[in-house]
């Protein structure tokens, strides 16, 4: 369309309504919602089992924290990495690089878990464990072991590949950072000696280096120790959680990156920063998309900050670290519609909540990048120990204090949904309505779609749907009057109208609004 101003010809373009075929629509936000009246969002966590599904059993197995998962879609066999820590090593009991290693574990189902004895790498007198890598013995210890499988990766020896925290010489001198290791089975790896990146340590409140300064400094430290440290300002710290985005085609890590204190100096808090690459080796500058606020307590900071994507949203399972001495790691859900514009909806709930008092994760939790979703329940793997995970060392190798991996479970897109509120009486309303509301979504073109699939919990109550035009006029043959509404829970229930299919409706974009009844709906699926 085209209008004269003036002597200015304007043309004014009309944004065509996306189409709807192929897409799930989750109503963990408002995104896909033009409007809606009568409906409060309801956070869902998922529910835990009381027991881990993997507990320290091996001499290896002082703590076990960070972890990845892998389920097979051909054969649904499981994968599980994790990180354990054996404690300081001494000449008496450890070498250094066995402080801190990757174990393995394999199952059927994804909650019973064998440790396959696999003869690569002894631990004191035991020749047959289920270790898969070890650290180099630097400076400090080699953490996290994210682990992504890329079916499409031409060499079938570098199919499987782990991002993890260790140290390295990189130019004559010793430096933490990213370290990559790739595998074909998930069991036999080989590193890859290079550093990726270099990362900070020991630079707490030090004011950032100038342009041209060294970086590196030794001093004196305790019992004829060298105390070093790093200042590099702005980049990643020890964990990194590696995801494939599948939207930019590239591999990303989400975690944690030091922000600058009031006045100035390093390492204040942790913020969760964003780093991307297409071949792993060469990686952008770290981008901090969130960090600790005002409306936070001013004890926590994020300790690591695994992503996933999952029906067009980035999600991430955000790890709440307490800095107090006797604090934990809280798990809170953040939401992003791009991956570097984080929303934080949910603060006062909790993701995945601490056990109780004396249980494998009582007190921090350590969360992943890799949820595994099946048909109709989504799995959240996640480690966790029943102390601090502030000092390390002594604070984590106590007997005092089981660790584990645990499983929390979800149905199927059930983040959260929209519900009907109990009462509503505005000044417009002709009379008040009880438990009834209804959810109008943004425009779409329904060309080509056959299905609508809503997931809803309609007990007691009903769920019923209508077409509108993109005006506000009803479709003829698609009223609510004409839907078989949905009257039961169902993850997947197909909405259809008397004598009309899809396939009827007018060409252009059209509003699907559903109409609740005592019912909450979570998620809109078009086929």
């Amino acid at each position: 369309m085209k209008m004269l101003v003036g002597f200015i010809m304007l043309t004014v373009t009309a944004h065509a309504a996306p189409l709807a075929k192929k897409r799930t629509l989750l109503l963990v936000d408002d995104h896909d919602v033009l409007y809606r009246s009568g409906t409060e969002r309801v956070f869902h966590p998922p529910v835990k089992r009381e027991q881990p599904v993997i507990a320290e059993e091996k001499l290896w197995e002082k703590a076990i924290a960070w972890n990845s998962v892998y389920r097979d879609p051909k054969n649904g066999k499981y994968q599980m990495w994790y990180q354990a820590y054996a404690g300081r090593g001494s000449p008496n009991t450890h070498p250094k690089t066995l402080d801190s290693t990757v174990c393995y574990a394999e199952s059927d189902d994804g909650i019973h878990f064998t440790k396959p004895n696999l003869g690569l790498f002894p631990f004191r007198d035991v020749k047959d464990t289920n270790i898969v890598l070890v650290g180099n013995g630097g400076y400090g210890d080699r953490y996290g072991c994210a682990v992504v499988v890329d079916p499409g990766e031409p060499d079938p020896q570098r199919r499987y590949k782990m991002t993890h925290y260790d140290w390295s010489i990189d130019g004559g001198q010793e430096y933490a950072g990213l370290h990559l290791a790739f595998s074909p089975d998930g069991i036999h790896w080989t590193k890859e000696p290079k550093l990726i990146y270099r990362t900070s340590f020991g630079a707490r409140g030090m004011q950032p280096p100038l342009i041209g300064e060294e970086t590196y400094h030794e001093a004196p430290g305790k019992n004829n120790t060298v105390r070093r440290t790093w200042i590099i300002p702005g980049t990643m710290s020890d964990a990194a959680d590696l995801m494939f985005d599948p939207v930019r085609k590239k591999f990303a890590i989400y975690g944690k990156s030091w922000i600058d204190g009031p006045d100035g100096s390093m390492g204040w808090k942790h913020g969760m920063a964003r780093v991307e690459s297409s071949d792993l080796y060469h990686w952008t500058k770290p981008q901090l998309v969130c960090f600790p606020d005002e409306f936070d307590p001013p004890v926590i900071e994020f300790h690591t900050a695994p992503a996933f994507y999952h029906s067009g949203r980035y999600f991430c399972a955000n790890q709440l670290l307490d800095r107090r001495k006797e604090g934990g790691i809280d798990i809170e859900l953040m939401i992003s519609r791009d991956g570097i514009e984080w929303e934080r909806p949910f603060r006062k709930e909790r993701f995945i909540a601490r056990g109780k008092a004396g249980s494998f994760d009582s007190t921090s939790l350590f969360t992943n990048a890799t949820p595994v979703m099946l048909g109709d329940e989504m799995r959240f793997y996640y480690g966790a120990y029943g102390s601090t995970a502030i000092g390390g060392g002594e604070a984590i190798e106590g007997n005092q204090q089981p660790s584990g991996i645990g499983l929390a479970t979800l149905p199927r897109d059930r983040f959260a949904g929209l519900r009907t509120v109990a009462f509503t009486h505005q000044p417009t309303q002709k009379k008040p309505l009880e438990h009834i509301g209804q959810i109008t979504l943004k425009p779409l073109d329904f060309k080509g779609c056959t299905d609508i699939m809503i997931n809803a919990n309609a007990t007691g109550g009903t769920v019923a749907a209508e077409l509108l035009t993109e005006e506000g006029y009803r479709v003829p043959g698609f009223e609510k009057s004409a839907c078989t509404p949905l009257k039961k829970d169902a993850i997947r229930y197909r909405l259809s109208w008397k004598d009309k299919k899809l396939a009827d409706l007018p060409s252009g974009g059209c509003l699907l609004r559903l109409h609740l009844l005592k019912a909450e709906v979570f998620a809109v699926t078009f086929r």
